[in-house]
């Protein structure tokens, strides 16, 4: 018997079920726990079920009825328990469904997706259901108290229950809306992962794998739709450069410097395959547009073949597709890199002028490494030391610290 595979592969899909069948979020994780804890102690014995699935969805949903019944006694004395909840009634075994069927995890994520739903609680109660991450990971990831994400999952469930949002796919008329939402929770969970915003690890290689994970079961149930096939593959091209993103002194290193011997070629091959499927489906949107750009980093065999010419025409489309400042500050970067540091400083600078991305940590270290390579000593200490003064990855501040003392010593050299 190996249960802890089970857990990992099944407990999120049995979640799923069990929150359809009862309609309450905490019930069906506690009954769900409980069903665990009962396999853990009855299948060493008995022997694992033909359908460990079936048996646990049987288990947790019957443990959560009884739960309903015991509360409707001491609620309502005398009421009938039986129409306490909708669903199968309890001492019918579960059954997998014949032939194909829309998997629970898709009605899962589009309820915890719902408009109705702050963005960040959408993420939190995402990778608490589907990831099942722990309440104290979820909010290291947010950077908050665990009694402040404690409250915030507890406020998104009783929206859900009190507002009584569908638990179902939406409509084709409404599934772009929310779609939006779906692959937008999932890349953030990637993105706090891949590039952390607190603490000492620049990867949190558990967010990265339940996203992609996430991705797959998005491109698996809706094959026909671009942007699920462009996120996997923006995930997939991003996470194939993770080995090499971290220095043996436990700093950042830059693309530019990475080992690219490090880098995973099968993701980096499936990645690119999703790309193009992706474009073919739907043409450039913003996940494809994203991971067209990642692929033609990560298929160019050394720094210098990268060809950022493209590159800088990708992010005029992508700005055309998906107007945003963060992809303003990449284009000026690929252009630097295409035409020259001048012609990116003075996109910086336009940024900049319209008062936009003040406290983005990125946006000074862009600037920063422009300054260095046109030799401008002390303006690029002095955008070094915003940028160190800004972030909050150790990693990265490990790697700003480094580029500081550099730009410092030349700015002494070249001053005596």
């Amino acid at each position: 018997m190996d249960l802890e595979r089970i857990y990992k592969e099944e407990s999120g899909r049995v979640l799923a079920t069990v929150i359809g069948l009862v309609g309450d979020f905490d019930l069906a994780e506690d009954a769900v726990q409980e069903a665990f804890a009962s396999a853990l102690e009855r299948w060493p014995s008995e022997g694992t079920p033909q359908s460990p699935r079936a048996w646990l969805v049987t288990t947790a949903r019957n443990r959560a009825f009884d739960r309903l019944r015991r509360r409707a006694r001491v609620e309502k004395p005398g009421g009938d328990p039986e129409s306490l909840a909708s669903g199968q009634e309890p001492s019918v075994p579960f059954e997998e469904p014949a032939g194909p069927e829309l998997d629970d995890r898709l009605r899962l994520i589009f309820t915890c997706c719902h408009p109705a739903l702050a963005t960040d609680a959408q993420v939190a109660l995402t990778l608490r259901t589907l990831g099942g991450l722990s309440t104290e990971e979820i909010a290291r990831a947010f950077l908050v108290p665990v009694a402040t994400m404690a409250q915030r999952l507890v406020r998104a469930k009783r929206k859900i229950r009190d507002a009584r949002i569908p638990y179902r796919v939406p409509e084709e008329r409404d599934l772009r809306e929310r779609l939006d939402a779906v692959l937008l929770a999932v890349y953030l969970v990637f993105t706090e992962g891949y590039a952390a915003t607190f603490g000492e690890a620049m990867v949190r290689r558990e967010l990265c794998a339940e996203a992609i994970r996430l991705g797959r079961l998005l491109v698996e149930l809706m094959p026909r739709r671009a942007e699920p096939a462009g996120l996997l593959a923006l995930m997939l091209l991003h996470d194939s450069r993770r080995d090499a993103r971290v220095g043996a002194d436990g700093a950042l290193v830059p693309l530019e410097e990475q080992d690219r011997a490090l880098w995973d070629r099968d993701e980096i091959r499936e990645g690119a395959a999703l790309v193009e499927a992706s474009l073919r489906a739907g043409g450039p949107g913003v996940y494809p547009l994203q991971a067209a750009i990642a692929a033609l980093h990560a298929q160019a065999v050394r720094a210098e073949d990268t060809d950022w010419t493209q590159i800088a025409l990708l992010y005029d489309v992508l700005l055309g597709v998906h107007p945003s400042p963060v992809i303003e500050l990449n284009r000026a970067a690929a252009v630097a890199m295409a035409r020259g540091p001048e012609e990116g400083l003075r996109l910086l600078d336009a940024i900049a002028a319209r008062g936009e991305l003040p406290e983005y940590h990125l946006f000074p270290a862009a600037r920063a490494d422009l300054l260095r390579r046109l030799a401008r000593w002390e303006e690029s200490a002095a955008a070094y030391a915003r940028a160190l003064a800004l972030a909050e990855n150790e990693a990265e501040r490990r790697y700003l610290t480094r580029r500081l003392a550099q730009v410092r010593r030349a700015a002494r050299v070249g001053g005596s």
